[in-house]
């Protein structure tokens, strides 16, 4: 992807591009026993896990609605999909991928990124992994890098069995249980003890399918004094009615290891995001978060932390953009559970058009956490009277001998500033959309360069009102 150079040039043409849907398994809409043993047949599911999914239902429907935050009335579960097959088996060949999907993943520079920068890539379209390869040097190293289904049938079945959904329990919250129930798709990843892995691993994930739901998992393990770096990127066209995306992250990070994982997420305006993901982190370990949120119709998005192993530490770095017609509820959620522990959740909040954006973070220090820091910065631009920006922190500090502390800082473009910007030449769009790129420059500079770049033109496309 090649860097703009004006506000003109900016198209999401590429992400509102819908495929047909052609001899695909679409699912009975709504949620029913029926329908979850029906998705357990097609997984090929071994016996716990069928049991776990009819578990996962019926905690799901004892759950009662999160009602704290955006609403989530327009979402009725009854007229979602919660699986849909396209019409082809997961290839380790691109070639191999059917004409239409491979154009979509094309057309969103995937195989490119793949040849150019990546370790690894797993793409899903829908609710099914269509494509999954591995660099051989990489796999060489002893790295697994596969698609959930198969690690669940596979030599990692017990790996994944002993990990899968125990930091992410379907008691957590009704669409964990939802998950948990109707999970399909997503990525297992293990780095054996003391491997770098020098380039990054992606997973890209495409929802196609109107008035469907998206719910991959991603596992991730990473070994004592191991290294890597995990990307997740996702999209959807637009349509005129509601699309769902609850998907679980959950991320294992073991003594003296580093992981960074990397989230853009590009829903278009009809999608609702769920999403939970959560890392528990050990002694000498470093979990680091970066994220982009500036799709879906309303989001709750919040990152999680749990920090059990003496000098554990957690970083947060995330911008999020709230347009016209969005409610984005995000943050980031850190427990300190051991001494010498240290967390920096660095966010930057954008509200436009009316949009809503609200910065929710969480620090609990336990009372065995002596000596452990945790630092809280989150700034707010509200680009017009019409939107909203909010900061909502919560601290239950239960141990005297830390350092903690929070700051905040909501403001508006100065017109100072854009006047100064439109005499050099720019047209006013041109010099708030400029602003704006600089107040997200922290978080863009943690991102890989094709990444960041596809933040900038996110936030221009927004700027000119354009977006799907």
């Amino acid at each position: 992807m090649s860097e703009k150079t004006y506000v003109e040039d900016i198209d999401r043409s590429v992400y509102d591009i819908k495929d047909a849907e052609i001899d695909n398994y679409r699912i009975e809409e709504g949620l029913t026993p029926d329908i979850v043993e029906k998705i357990s047949e097609e997984k090929n599911d071994p016996d716990w896990m069928r049991e776990f999914r009819l578990h996962s239902l019926d905690v799901y429907n004892k759950s009662i609605m999160p009602d704290w935050g955006p609403s989530i009335e327009g979402l009725d579960m009854d007229h979602i999909a919660t699986y849909v097959r396209p019409n082809t088996k997961m290839q380790g060949s691109w070639e191999d991928v059917p004409k239409d999907i491979k154009e979509t993943f094309e057309r969103l520079g995937i195989p490119e990124a793949e040849r150019k920068s990546l370790a690894g890539v797993g793409a899903q379209y829908d609710s099914e992994l269509v494509y999954h390869n591995v660099r051989a040097d990489v796999e060489a190293q002893g790295v697994v890098y596969t698609d959930m289904e198969s690690a669940l049938n596979g030599p990692y079945a017990d790996m994944v069995k002993e990990h899968f959904m125990k930091l992410v329990p379907p008691t957590d919250h009704k669409f964990a249980a939802l998950h948990g129930a109707v999970w399909s798709g997503g990525s297992f990843v293990y780095v054996p003890k003391g491997v770098h892995v020098s380039i990054p691993l992606q997973s890209y994930f495409r929802l196609n399918a109107k008035g469907a739901g998206q719910f991959e998992h991603t596992l991730i393990i990473v070994d004592e004094g191991a290294d890597l770096h995990f990307i997740e990127g996702c999209s959807a066209p637009k349509y005129n009615v509601a699309n769902l995306h609850a998907g679980c992250v959950e991320l294992y990070v073991k003594k003296n290891a580093k992981l960074r994982y990397s989230t853009i997420e590009n829903w278009s305006k009809n999608m609702y995001n769920l999403n939970t993901k959560r890392a528990v982190v050990e002694e000498g370990g470093t979990i680091e978060w970066v994220s982009g949120s500036f799709g879906s119709h309303v989001g709750y998005l919040y990152p999680s932390s749990i920090l059990v192993g003496r000098g554990a530490k957690a970083e947060f770095t995330g911008v999020t953009f709230a347009g016209e017609g969005q409610n984005l509820d995000t943050g980031a959620k850190v427990v300190h559970a051991a001494p010498e522990t240290t967390s920096f959740m660095n966010t930057r909040s954008i509200s436009k058009g009316g949009g809503i954006s609200t910065f929710r973070s969480s620090v609990e220090v336990r009372k065995n956490a002596h000596k452990s820091k945790a630092a809280v910065s989150c700034q707010s631009l509200m680009l017009d009277s019409q939107s909203r920006s909010d900061t909502i922190p919560a601290m239950d500090i239960r141990c005297r001998d830390v350092a903690v502390g929070h700051e905040a800082k909501i403001g508006s473009i100065s017109d100072d500033a854009v006047f100064y910007l439109m005499s050099r030449g720019m047209s006013e769009e041109e010099a708030r959309a400029l602003i704006v790129s600089g107040f997200a420059d922290n978080v863009s500079k943690e991102l890989p360069l094709e990444y960041a770049i596809e933040m900038n033109n996110l936030i221009r496309l927004e700027m000119v009102g354009s977006i799907g």
